[in-house]
């Protein structure tokens, strides 16, 4: 029998006694060595959506199979098929990061000849080899994260699921997760379903997008498909005096759609340039410190969609700055 490392959800609810409907009713599929990038605010459904599939949480209605299997009427052969890293890593501080691999190869049943090797391999897979032997309490964030995706690949998984694996994180620590689960996909086809606050992480990282929003998907595709739905660049003004920041936004409003978001940025209307708008505000004799065009973003797609921007490319914004 051919082994299937999908993911198939149809009609899928989660209902909590004395509150909306977190899920509600979403259909999708999640093809075998696929990376799938779940987005949406907290409170939007994803991680409700996670527990459900990883069999953590019992569906209200709707069926959902993962790796072949239906996660209610399967549920230990779902476990054994999958890995999960979410969103807190449960470690214990006072042992070390190979006392925590050997542990957990023993928890899956892995013969004895094959514990040692397996940790082996997997530390030096994540980086962690040289800190291998110390107490996981003087790790980094970014060190317990890469612990923590070990830990779910100790019994070679078909399905990896990763529930915000780098919120919090700083930009290196989080490149070098994205490059972890890159591999784990291309060299070992493991089909993997990734939760995200992080835009670039989902436009980096996933082969296809699902942006969830009050337990509904409202877009589903590739990156370039969903951006290309958008079509129109934007341009982006700082003013060089703020007293002239409101007449800057109204000779903006000629050439495009103004940004929800309230900065000095218009979507442009079809058939506009960037020259034109130059042209325009230096008739006008408008100071500027900056303007620059940008092509479009999840970020966009994502306002599109449900008229707000996500908690979490604020965060990428304000540490790269």
């Amino acid at each position: 029998m051919a082994v299937d490392n999908s993911i198939v959800v149809e009609g899928l609810v989660r209902e909590f006694r004395k509150g909306p409907r977190a899920v509600d009713g979403i259909d999708l599929r999640v093809e075998p060595g696929e990376i799938y990038g779940f987005l949406g605010p907290n409170g939007a459904g994803k991680s409700t959506t996670v527990h459900m599939l990883t069999t953590l949480l019992p569906p209200t209605a709707g069926t959902a199979r993962v790796a072949g299997f239906d996660v209610v009427e399967d549920g230990p052969k779902v476990r054994a098929a999958i890995g999960a890293a979410l969103q807190e890593a449960a470690l214990d501080l006072l042992l070390t990061g190979r006392d925590h691999l050997r542990l957990q190869t023993m928890l899956q049943g892995l013969p004895r000849g094959v514990r040692g090797p397996r940790t082996d391999e997997l530390l030096e897979r994540v980086g962690l080899t040289e800190a291998a032997d110390r107490k996981v309490g003087g790790y980094s964030g970014g060190m317990k994260r890469r612990l923590d995706l070990a830990l779910a690949l100790v019994h070679w998984p078909r399905v990896l699921f990763l529930d915000e694996p780098t919120t919090g994180l700083d930009p290196q620590s989080r490149t070098a997760l994205w490059d972890d689960v890159a591999r784990l996909s291309r060299e070992d086809g493991v089909t993997v379903f990734l939760t995200t606050q992080y835009l670039e992480e989902a436009d980096v990282l996933a082969d296809r997008v699902g942006i969830i929003d009050n337990g509904r998907i409202v877009a589903e595709g590739t990156p370039s498909a969903l951006k290309a739905e958008i079509g129109r660049a934007s341009v982006h003004a700082i003013a060089a005096k703020d007293q002239d920041r409101a007449r800057i936004a109204r000779l903006l409003d000629r050439y495009g759609e103004p940004f929800a978001d309230g900065d000095l940025a218009v979507r442009l209307d079809p058939g506009v340039g960037l020259a034109d708008v130059v042209r325009g505000l230096d008739a006008e004799g408008v100071e500027l410190d900056d303007i620059e065009l940008r092509a479009p973003t999840l970020d966009d797609v994502f306002l599109a969609k449900t008229g707000r921007t996500l908690e979490g490319a604020a965060e990428v914004a304000g540490a790269e700055a």
